[in-house]
């Protein structure tokens, strides 16, 4: 069973600024691996972000937030990012902020 990929702009602009491409490369090819059972990737998130999992790539550093749309096999990544705790550019605030100022 595949599902369609599709990045929001923001997690386009999130993907561009990774400025190694042998990483950009690496976190791509996990979105793709999204196609396939997205559900048993990764983890379910919970508070702000529930409703939404995030899966690791890039050798464990980088985190993909997206959403599951079983009705229309479609999964749609929210962020790209670093996980760094306690920081503006940490993964998950990036993700929150988005959504709150309804940007996806």
């Amino acid at each position: 069973m595949s599902y369609q990929t599709v990045l929001s702009l923001g997690a386009r602009r999130l993907l561009a600024a990774v400025t190694d491409r042998r990483i950009r490369r690496k976190i791509a090819d996990r979105i793709d691996g999204l196609a396939e059972d997205p559900e048993s990737q990764g983890k379910a998130l919970l508070g702000e972000l529930a409703g939404y999992r995030s899966v690791r790539a890039a050798g464990q550093r980088y985190r993909i937030i997206y959403s599951v749309d079983r009705s229309r096999k479609q999964v749609s990544i929210l962020a790209i990012g670093i996980r760094r705790q306690g920081s503006r550019r940490d993964a998950y605030y990036l993700a929150q902020k988005l959504l709150r100022l309804r940007l996806i």
